[in-house]
């Protein structure tokens, strides 16, 4: 009964929500297939290694990143792969690398309560966080990759 109510949801929403949700399975899909290569080969991927994008951005720019995000926020609870952190922020950069916006990814480490090292990765435009804000606070960056556009006309 619930997955009925959840595709009758899906079906009502409007095209541009709809093919917006599809292209973040489509690329949470692309970005787990990326993560299960060794890092050193899709790292050339993410962007400027140890560089990051500006922290400024267009107002009329905020609502397609609130939009990119909820997307894949929603779309990674019905994926049949692992969809956290990385693939996450993965798939987010793709989405606003199509959009031509820039975006910068971070991985962190920190330890665990017993000790253990443990890794994040999250996903920054402008001001905003897209993907990974919850837990980012407790970690220290260990890499960043920046992923530039120049401005067109």
């Amino acid at each position: 009964m619930i997955l009925f109510q959840k595709i009758k949801t899906f079906i009502f929403l409007d095209n541009r929500k709809k093919f917006l949700l599809i292209e973040a399975f489509a690329y949470l899909g692309w970005a787990r297939i990326l993560k299960s290569m060794p890092f050193s080969r899709i790292a050339p991927l993410l962007g400027t290694h140890m560089e990051e994008t500006s922290f400024e951005h267009k107002a009329s720019n905020q609502t397609i990143l609130r939009n990119v995000s909820d997307a894949i926020y929603i779309m990674s609870n019905y994926t049949f792969w692992e969809s956290k952190c990385l693939v996450k922020a993965i798939a987010g950069m793709k989405m606003l690398q199509r959009r031509q916006l820039e975006s910068t990814l971070y991985l962190g480490t920190a330890k665990d309560e017993t000790g253990i090292m443990i890794a994040h990765a999250w996903l920054r435009s402008g001001k905003l966080f897209i993907t990974g804000a919850e837990e980012m606070g407790r970690f220290t960056v260990v890499g960043k990759f920046a992923k530039r556009f120049s401005e067109k006309g």
